[in-house]
């Protein structure tokens, strides 16, 4: 292995691994030379979808990693999986690690193909080639923030412009040898790709679909990021646009249709999601399988479990495993994993806008937000907006998605260790090396630019 990410992830790999590409760009070794029609820059886009679709990346792992390593959930190791990343416990050559790093930029691959295509030879209409060029900004930008939640330095080192972030890949084919970014300029990065979306998305393009990045999806991504670096204003202004502008086309799930956001394709709530269907077939490598079928390694700890009250309708997707000690996620129950996976909902725009409400001060407006979500679940209303309200509230709304783990380091918050029988990673304090994934060992020794995470 000589050359590092844009040869690791070549022509050959882009092809290789992704069935939804045109065969005609497949075969090319010139594949940016090769797109000549908005046709064949959205097949070589539905690679980028299909990527995120795969076990390693939405498809299953970067959404146990969210949970295995909280105060959710744990790994009973009953086919041995996630045990490591449950014990905090990896080490450089973990194939946790080295598999989702690899994926991650896989997709970053296919966005750079589309992004420096050469569009003055792309024949076809001019906006949806603009659509679609902003599809390709908001994955590449989305990708980018997932690799860094999982291998950036932020939580170890609070100056973010001190601290490692990861590599910017914005070219393809270069046989070059990327530095890490520091976090700050990461960050930076994220948002120029974000707002070049933003710019290039025409909501008259938009897909009906939850499938495909639109224009709500664009802002809801903008609004996440910011609110996991502390731009609270941006986080605030991003997540009201969406508000302001949803008309009918997005809402809160009712209480009896909560459960249909994890069953039924394009529910209101959805603004982005993973798509499914039964010819994918994942089986036991599937979301529902780890969660929910014979495997069925991760498990949600009563201290989640017992955060619902009686009545709300959240409560109703877990099945008990042990009575008052472990249970079964059923948010996704189906076993060749064929369920649809929501990765943005319009409930996560809702809470981001009252903790940058809150943040800024205007509680008032915070509660009234925050309130919205427990009102459509049969709960009890809070009587103010206070960031551990907040946080209870995105932690029962958003259990089993893969938010918990983020949402207590972004806060600088310590692991919390609710049952030290079943949660294996023991006392781990914020700033632990722990809190970060390693940089894969082949990357590693591919590339002399890189530098390993602290501890590894």
């Amino acid at each position: 292995m000589k050359k590092v990410i844009y040869t690791l992830f070549s022509i050959a790999l882009l092809a290789t691994s992704c069935a939804d590409l045109d065969p005609t760009l497949e075969q090319d070794k010139e594949l940016e030379g090769s797109i000549k029609s908005v046709e064949d820059v959205r097949s070589v886009l539905n690679s980028a979808y299909s990527r995120m679709s795969t076990r390693y990346y939405y498809g299953r792992d970067v959404i146990i990693f969210g949970e295995v390593r909280s105060d959710n959930a744990y790994s009973d190791a009953n086919s041995n999986r996630f045990i490591t990343v449950a014990k905090m416990d990896m080490t450089k050559t973990d194939a946790y690690a080295s598999d989702t790093w690899t994926l991650i930029n896989q997709t970053i691959v296919s966005t750079n193909v589309v992004i420096n295509a050469d569009r003055a030879k792309i024949t076809g209409d001019v906006t949806t080639l603009n659509h679609y060029l902003g599809e390709a900004y908001a994955i590449r930008a989305l990708a980018h923030f997932d690799l860094l939640k999982l291998y950036g330095q932020q939580y170890q080192e609070p100056d973010r412009t001190k601290a490692l972030g990861v590599p910017y890949t914005k070219v393809f084919g270069k046989a070059i040898y990327p530095a890490r970014e520091t976090v700050q300029r990461t960050y930076e990065l994220i948002m120029e790709d974000l707002n070049a979306a933003i710019s290039n998305l025409s909501a008259s393009e938009d897909d009906t679909s939850a499938h495909y990045i639109t224009t709500f999806a664009a802002y809801a991504l903008k609004a996440r990021v910011a609110l996991f670096f502390e731009d609270w204003a941006t986080a605030r202004d991003a997540a009201k646009y969406v508000i302001d502008h949803k008309g009918s086309r997005l809402d809160i799930a009712a209480p009896d249709d909560f459960a249909k956001t994890f069953t039924t394709d394009n529910t209101k709530n959805q603004i982005f999601s993973i798509a499914n269907n039964d010819s994918d077939n994942t089986s036991v490598n599937s979301l529902g399988n780890i969660y929910f079928g014979s495997y069925g390694d991760v498990v949600m700890l009563n201290d989640l479990y017992s955060k619902y009250e009686t009545g709300d309708v959240r409560k109703a997707l877990f099945s008990e495993v042990k009575a008052g000690k472990t249970y079964r996620m059923r948010k996704q129950t189906d076993l060749i994993g064929s369920q649809d996976i929501p990765i943005i909902r319009y409930e996560e725009v809702v809470l981001t806008y009252a903790e940058a409400l809150f943040r800024l001060g205007d509680t008032a407006n915070a509660l009234a937000q925050l309130n919205l979500i427990p009102a459509k679940r049969r709960a009890t209303a809070y009587t103010s907006a206070t960031l551990e309200n907040i946080l209870l509230e995105r932690r029962k709304e958003f259990a089993g998605e893969g938010f918990r783990f983020y949402d207590i380091a972004r806060n600088k918050q310590d692991m919390p260790l609710v049952d030290d029988a079943l949660q294996t990673y023991g006392t781990v304090t914020y700033g632990s090396y722990k809190y970060s994934f390693p940089i894969p060992n082949s990357e590693m020794g591919a590339n002399g630019n890189m530098v390993q995470n602290q501890g590894y």
